[in-house]
């Protein structure tokens, strides 16, 4: 049985094909809002849609969407909860009560069931059979006890992701991730286990030993290991730099009509506020990092302190640096862009010449954005 959306007076309507089906209770609500047609809403529980954009095709099934992103036949199950920075690529899929905040998912991604999946990238995989996959119960831990958020985690990466061609990541479930981590293509991550390491090799599997029983003093804020943080951060936006410039050189060329013009962007948009996010993530854990040499050092040894002491230093000069690369991309790979022809089906058909020098130039825009936190220590 069909039902008729509450619609907020400031949504444009004819940003909301008429092809859009609604099942359940559906509130829309968000001047930025587009639904394109072939979307189906509420169809296990009623709907909040604020400020979203959504391609054609999408499923959102029941639940709570703001400030999110969703590209054609991207699907949601019930009982979501999903906010902003939040970008569902074609085909990328989650079951029911999944909760995402500032999460870009590339093609294909699946995730499981009960989920808190937040500031995390993942890509991987090639096509809806074989995809990566985050399982139930998983859980991103995206917030310290020394109450700082910069642990954006990256699961395979932009440079070779757009190209779906590289092997799926396999995050087992009942696990977990404690960011910010990098995770290699093809990494099988074990059912139960809380990974608390970079996996640099691809298409290992791994399995994680539980933490030994202890208990000693505790002082917060304290941090070791900070130069691992800083750069994982730092890789991280130069992902999104480079993904940025992948839909303003390659994806907008695929534009169709009004409704992808205000998907794509809604995307670009969305990346560059979760860029000044990971930045504003940065700058507070600058904070905390200066707070902790004030309370205590708590015996960290002399490069870790040498280390912190020059990113309390430098950070603000970094922050000025960590601009948009301007490297264009190579004729004869957004050459092969254009409205004729589905996204999904360009990207499956490009030669392996032309996503090798794609992977090369997207690969240089992230290189230019970690060199200028290399540079500080030279």
């Amino acid at each position: 049985m069909y039902s008729e959306p509450s619609i907020s007076t400031e949504v444009e309507k004819t940003k909301i094909s008429s092809n859009v089906i609604y099942i359940s209770s559906v509130s829309i609500k968000g001047k930025k809002t587009s639904i394109a047609p072939g979307c189906i809403l509420g169809e296990e529980g009623p709907v909040i849609l604020e400020n979203c954009r959504l391609g054609r095709n999408v499923r959102l099934k029941g639940g709570y969407f703001k400030d999110a992103v969703f590209l054609d036949y991207a699907s949601m199950g019930t009982g979501a909860h999903v906010r902003e920075g939040t970008l569902l690529e074609e085909y990328a899929s989650g079951a029911h009560t999944v909760g995402l905040k500032q999460t870009i998912l590339f093609p294909y991604v699946t995730t499981g069931s009960l989920i808190n999946f937040c500031d995390g990238f993942i890509s991987g995989g090639t096509d809806c059979t074989n995809h990566s996959e985050i399982g139930s119960s998983y859980v991103h831990f995206n917030y310290t006890p020394n109450q700082d958020k910069a642990t954006a985690s990256l699961f395979g990466d932009v440079a070779r992701g757009v190209f779906l061609q590289e092997n799926p990541i396999f995050l087992g479930g009942q696990g977990g991730t404690v960011g910010p981590v990098k995770v290699a293509f093809g990494s099988v991550i074990a059912a139960g286990t809380i990974l608390r390491k970079d996996i640099v090799t691809e298409n290992r599997f791994i399995i994680e030993p539980s933490l030994k029983p202890t208990e000693r003093p505790c002082q917060l804020p304290r941090y070791s290991g900070l130069k691992r943080i800083v750069t994982n951060n730092i890789s991280y936006i130069g992902n999104l730099y480079a993904l940025q410039a992948w839909y303003q050189q390659v994806r907008l060329k695929t534009v169709r009509d009004l409704f992808d013009e205000s998907v794509y962007a809604g995307a670009v948009e969305l990346i560059e506020e979760s860029i000044q996010e990971r930045v504003r993530r940065l700058e507070a854990l600058r904070e905390r990092v200066a707070s902790s040499h004030n309370e205590n050092q708590l015996g960290l040894n002399d490069l870790e302190l040498q280390y912190q002491q020059r990113f309390i230093k430098h950070w603000k000069v970094l922050r000025k640096r960590l601009l948009k690369p301007s490297i264009e991309a190579p004729l004869h790979l957004t050459g092969a862009f254009s409205p004729k022809e589905e996204y999904i089906e360009t990207i499956q058909k490009l030669s392996e010449e032309v996503r090798s020098v794609g992977t090369i130039w997207l690969s240089a825009i992230v290189r230019e954005i970690e060199d200028k936190l290399e540079s500080l220590y030279e």
